[in-house]
């Protein structure tokens, strides 16, 4: 008896030995204890008593060890696998290196491990297999690779995997299914990709299952929405596909966690939400969801609502009616319906959401009306978005009571009337975004009062008066101050130097003048600085250079004068500078930004000399050289020019009296000077004499030569007129006019322009562009164009990046150039593809140029191509941006499905638009261009069938050229839903091209942009 009483005491002694000498290993390893949780450590208490340690009594051994959340720096000493009664270790939120010790596998008593928040590396031990006991791997917010390993898949007390945010890979483990103890799986922010497998289904007991922020694909499991126990189901950012099934909520009773956003569900919201009491958070966007929102009023414990970025509503008076049953959510705190499809007014009721409400997000709408006073009494709003809708009439003084307001979004509608002084009240606002309405009045002094201001636009208004000094006393703005697009006058204020950390200034396109102040240079953090289409005069102040940091300066289209300041060439980030159209003079610098020419803007200052051979001016005049030739030469050079001005005046007498005699009278257009001029000569010999081998195309105004300038290193595109066709002359100036002005990655750029007379003393009209080298969209589209010089024709993918190029060239024309511009003529034929086939639209010659503010409009008689106009124009409709976008449904149409608008077998009333619309949705396959897809590789199996998320692209694709060419013009879609849209499908079909390695089959571009 005594004996056995000696051996416990022995194997005691052991023990603690073994776990004090563990225990000082950890403290070894640990660099750094800010807050001194390992201070007790010492010899003077038994180590039973140190902070963190729990022993057992009887044998005095550790079992728990936490140190949760101390900061402490180290690793994890691999001596901790000798604690071997441990049952809990928690050393989480704090900062331990290196990779997990796999001495950790002999702790066979471990139930808890907790690792989380900390900087471990390198791959999961797979030897945790050995701890058969443990109930709780948490791992998460580490840097752990590799994948989950299989061997976890025998720890059948397992009841939580916790591996979130770390950098695992391969596939979603189904061994998982095995795990039949498990109520909680975190896998979310990691790299795991595929499917989820049909075994998880066997998790009968699963509460718990997040999987967001990975790349798994595929059909979610059906099986899982009948798993009742499921409290919490988070799948976003992945892309996943299929439908919700109308019972989702009533075999999910327990739900009170439903996030699927960021993925490519559609089809409608199950209506059996209508009874999810339990629900807490509800997360559906970024999908593909339709159809109207069901009441939701018996989600009383509802706190947060995201339902943005789909397609629900249909711009119907009762889009808007669930918001009324929302009043009876008093929990709310978020509610996002942003970018969807609602019409109608804004009940309201809006006011009677719940106190609680901190963010409303109904922007991206079609929400027509005006914003009801009572939004003012959601009094704890920080976060009020309503931009780009209908919204009009004026800004309710209730808004004054936003006392939190940090972020308030109004652009894009049709308000009007005074920015409300009592913006100024709002102290808290870090942006405030009133762009695109119809704002009149003074800017309000008060707003200097929004000492944390950090975003402010203001731009495309009516405002005026003069920019008040106050603004630039909002130390805080460092983000954006856009006040362009209006009609402010006066001066820019001196004051302007305060905004040290202002990173983009934007003044341009209003009507200020005198000098641009010195004290710019005072904006040390400025990257772009716009002050185009003002009248600044003065020059360019050298304080300038002050900005290391500038990337894009736009200064064209005032009335600067003098020389450009040598030291701007010093701002080394330079990457734009535009000087167009002022009175500048002098040498141009040849350093920095000026020793490129696709940098630097310089046309419209004649006096300009020197730079880099490229820039092609003029040698600068040799200062201060007395050679003693010099009185010699200026004797002939007086004579020379005398004989040269005789020359001239007997030039233009005789083209007075050949235009008089052929009572041809060209229209006069002073701002075609704008555009640099090549000479007849230059373009004759550029061209072998116009030769027909040199002919690319032909238009209704004139045809277009391949040929090479002196002044130009690539290849050029000469488009002659044919000025004996009636209209040609105004087509010109048209084109001239539309192209000075406008600039944007999709578009043909202009590169010079003729108006001279021909050998034959005949009148002359060209434009020189670009040269697109692999030709028209017509001529990849159909086969009787295809030769050597384009092999092959256009997949899904390419199509598809052709049409987002189109789409948003109309964007850009419609919505953000200073005129609103109509193209009136969007067809294949003008449409060129370049070497990476990027569309560029080109023929500007019947375009209609809008002003902002005179409503004046330039055209000519004819109003597009047969088949491509829309039907409107035939009955004698004025040309619109609905007109543009029949041109682009059409367009879009002939791509998809191969056959031109004119095809000979639409006849006895049938178009296009038909022709589709009775294919639509379920036969596309019977429509499409037999050279758009590779059936082996998009169809499913031996089924005529395509992979269903090509047909779901394929079908999005369709819709929107259908609505484009619906016959009431009102009723088709804008440039803005259309780019929407199609970026929302190149993201859904670039997943397609992963999953399914489509990449050969439908295109590799589709993901470019």
């Amino acid at each position: 008896m005594s004996f056995g009483t000696n051996k416990t005491v022995a194997v005691a002694a052991l023990g603690n030995q073994t776990d004090h000498l563990a225990l000082h290993k950890f403290k070894e390893s640990i660099s750094s204890d800010p807050n001194k949780a390992l201070e007790s450590w010492n010899s003077s208490i038994h180590f039973c008593k140190w902070h963190g340690i729990t022993c057992k009594p009887m044998h005095e051994r550790v079992t728990k060890l936490n140190l949760e959340g101390y900061h402490l720096h180290g690793s994890l000493s691999p001596h901790v696998g000798n604690l071997t009664f441990l049952t809990n270790l928690n050393i989480g939120n704090n900062d331990f290196l290196g990779e997990i010790p796999e001495e950790l596998g002999r702790l066979l008593q471990l139930q808890q491990l907790d690792l989380i928040n900390n900087s471990f590396a390198g791959e999961i031990p797979s030897n945790l297999t050995y701890c058969s006991n443990l109930k709780g791997l948490n791992v998460g917010g580490n840097n752990v690779i590799g994948k989950i390993p299989i061997e976890i898949g025998s720890l059948k007390k397992l009841q939580l995997i916790n591996v979130w945010g770390n950098n695992l890979t391969g596939g979603f483990p189904s061994f998982i299914g095995n795990l039949s103890s498990l109520i909680g799986i975190a896998v979310t922010y990691n790299n795991l990709k595929g499917e989820i497998p049909q075994e998880i289904c066997n998790l009968k007991n699963i509460r718990r299952l997040h999987v967001g922020e990975n790349n798994l694909s595929g059909m979610f499991p059906s099986c899982l929405y009948n798993i009742s126990s499921l409290t919490q189901l988070s799948l976003t950012e992945n892309k996943f596909i299929g439908s919700l099934p109308s019972n989702l909520f009533n075999t999910l009773p327990n739900l009170n966690m439903f996030q699927i956003g960021k993925n490519q569900f559609f089809g409608s919201m199950p209506i059996s939400i209508v009874n999810a009491s339990s629900l807490q958070l509800l997360d559906l966007a970024q999908n593909y969801l339709v159809g109207q929102v069901p009441s939701l009023e018996k989600l009383q414990d509802l706190y947060w609502l995201n339902l943005e970025d789909n397609y629900f509503g249909n711009n119907s008076t009762i889009d808007l009616e669930f918001l009324k049953y929302l009043t009876n959510c008093s929990k709310l705190e978020v509610v996002s319906i942003c970018n969807n499809k609602f019409g109608g007014s804004l009940p309201n009721s809006i006011g009677s959401l719940s106190t609680q409400l901190t963010e409303l997000c109904l922007g991206g709408n079609l929400i027509s009306g005006k914003i009801p006073v009572e939004i003012g009494n959601l009094v704890e709003l920080i976060l009020l978005a309503i931009d780009f809708n209908h919204f009009e009439g004026i800004i309710p003084t209730s808004f004054g009571k936003f006392q939190k307001m940090q972020y308030l979004a109004l652009s894009g509608n049709k308000l009007s009337g005074y920015i409300p002084p009592f913006i100024g009240n709002l102290s808290q606002l870090f942006k405030l975004d009133l762009y695109r309405n119809m704002f009149q009045g003074n800017i309000p002094p008060s707003i200097e009062n929004c000492q944390k201001l950090q975003y402010l636009d203001l731009s495309h208004n009516k405002l005026s008066g003069t920019i008040p000094s106050e603004i630039f006393h909002i130390f805080s703005l460092s983000n954006l101050l856009n006040l362009s697009h209006n009609f402010l006058s006066g001066s820019l204020p001196r004051e302007v130097g305060l905004l040290k950390n202002i990173d983009w200034l934007d003044v341009s396109e209003n009507h200020l003048s005198g000098d641009i102040p010195t004290t710019i240079g005072d904006c040390t953090a400025l990257e772009y600085l716009h002050l185009q289409g003002n009248s600044f005069n003065g020059t360019i102040p050298s304080s300038l250079a002050s900005l290391e940091g500038l990337q894009h300066l736009d200064l064209s289209r005032n009335r600067l004068s003098g020389s450009i300041p040598d030291v701007m060439q010093n701002i080394s980030v330079l990457e734009y500078l535009n000087v167009s159209f002022n009175m500048l003079e002098g040498e141009v610098p040849k350093n920095g930004v000026f020793g490129n020419v696709t940098k630097v803007e310089l046309i419209g200052n004649n006096k300009l000399c020197g730079g880099i051979l490229l820039l092609h001016l003029p040698p600068c005049p040799i200062k201060g050289r007395k050679d003693t030739k010099h009185h010699k030469f200026m004797l002939v050079a007086v004579i020379v020019s005398v004989v040269f001005f005789l020359l001239i005046l007997s030039f233009i007498i005789t083209i007075y009296w050949v235009r008089k005699r052929n009572n041809k009278r060209s229209i006069d257009s002073p701002t075609i000077d704008q555009l640099a001029t090549v000479s007849y000569q230059d373009l004759h010999h550029g061209t072998n004499g116009f030769s027909s081998r040199n002919l690319i195309g032909s238009g209704s105004f004139g045809s277009v030569y391949k040929g090479n300038l002196v002044s130009e290193n690539n290849a050029v595109a000469v488009k002659v007129l044919n000025l004996q066709k009636k209209g040609a002359h105004k087509s010109f100036i048209v084109e001239c006019n539309v192209l000075k002005n406008i600039r944007h990655r999709n578009l043909v750029k202009i590169l010079t322009c003729c108006s001279s007379i021909d050998y034959k003393v005949q009148e002359f009209k060209a434009l020189v562009f670009y040269y697109i080298k692999n030709g028209s969209l017509e001529q990849w589209l159909h086969p009787e164009f295809l030769n050597e010089e384009h092999p092959k024709t256009l997949d899904l993918g390419h199509r598809l990046n052709i049409i987002i190029d189109v789409a948003s060239t109309l964007h850009y024309l419609h919505q953000e150039c200073e005129q609103l511009v109509i193209h009136c003529d969007l067809k294949p034929s003008n449409v060129l593809l370049d070497d990476d086939m990027v569309a560029h639209v080109t023929d500007f010659g019947i375009a209609k140029l809008v002003s902002a503010t005179s409503g004046n409009t330039s055209t000519i008689g004819i109003k597009g191509t047969v088949g491509y106009a829309p039907p409107e124009y035939g009955m004698g409709s004025e040309v619109s941006t609905y007109g543009d976008m029949y041109s682009f449904g059409i367009l879009m149409l002939e791509m998809l499905t191969g056959r031109r608008p004119t095809d000979e077998v639409f006849e006895d009333g049938q178009n296009l638009h038909n022709f589709v619309a009775i294919s639509f949705p379920d036969n596309l396959i019977n429509i499409l261009d037999p050279h758009l897809l590779s059936r082996d590789a998009v169809e499913d199996g031996n089924n005529e069938n395509l992979i269903p998320t090509v047909k779901e692209c394929l079908v999005s694709l369709f819709r929107i050229g259908l609505i484009c060419t619906i016959e009431s013009p009102k009723e088709r879609m804008n440039t803005v839903d259309v780019t929407r849209e199609l970026n929302i499908i190149r993201k859904a079909f670039l997943a397609v091209i992963k999953a399914n390695k489509l990449d050969d089959a439908v295109g590799s571009r589709c993901g470019d942009s």
